[in-house]
């Protein structure tokens, strides 16, 4: 009887933990409740990366840097043996946010290195976005350990590549059954802004769009020189 109540309340439980998990992914992101972690986007790691073309790699992954500053969301750069083997982060990033210096390591998890993971934790927030080289590894494993920390973990997949197509979506189909969810940088932007009536970050939302933003961006340019002028 005791083993069957034990195993009642344990499922109980357990059904309460999930429902409070989902629950909790329901609520969008914010730039309050968001923290970014951008992981080893380094020479030695891209030049294998055959699961995206690197230049839209670059383009995603400085839009969502530049994105994470218009909202003063906590970003949090990471190399591993940047100065042995890997050579320094992109210089695209670093120059796009030179107020954020990378975190050297050696072990492959970046959660594992205690000066970074304790930097994101003293952020106090909850919803962890990662991206970075490669999916299978420096991406996989600081999600795995975010999540079974609590942390809500998404990834931002097209700002991430790896040595295959075949090795990049099943790293992703294993960070989906362990309870990640994938977003793309452009989405994380716009939830992000939340409303267009929010003008300051509007115009710079739009700014980084032109940039990076492929066709999206050339429709803006389209409607400030053709559209809006006859207005």
């Amino acid at each position: 009887m005791k083993r069957r109540f034990s195993a009642a309340v344990l499922a109980i439980a357990l059904a309460f933990i999930g429902h409070a998990a989902h629950a909790s992914q329901l609520d969008p992101l914010t730039p309050e409740n968001s923290v970014v972690l951008m992981v080893d986007y380094q020479p030695q790691f891209v030049f294998s990366v055959q699961s995206i073309d690197v230049n839209k790699l670059i383009n995603n992954a400085e839009g969502l840097s530049l994105a994470a500053k218009v909202f003063n969301v906590p970003t949090f750069y990471a190399t591993v043996s940047a100065n042995q083997f890997g050579g320094q982060f992109f210089h695209q990033l670093t120059d796009a946010r030179p107020d954020v210096k990378p975190f050297d390591r050696s072990v492959i998890d970046p959660m594992q290195y205690a000066p970074l993971h304790d930097a994101i934790a003293k952020s106090g927030r909850k919803k962890l976005l990662v991206s970075g080289l490669w999916t299978d590894s420096c991406v996989t494993l600081p999600v795995l350990s975010a999540l079974k920390e609590g942390y809500e973990v998404y990834v931002v997949v097209d700002a991430s590549g790896d040595v295959s197509k075949e090795s990049h979506d099943m790293a992703v189909q294993r960070m989906i059954k362990a309870g990640a969810i994938p977003v793309t940088w452009l989405a994380v932007m716009l939830e992000w802004q939340g409303d267009w009536k929010r003008h300051d970050s509007a115009v710079q939302v739009q700014k980084i769009a032109q940039t990076h933003g492929g066709a999206w961006g050339q429709g803006i340019d389209y409607f400030q020189t053709m559209v809006a002028p006859k207005r």
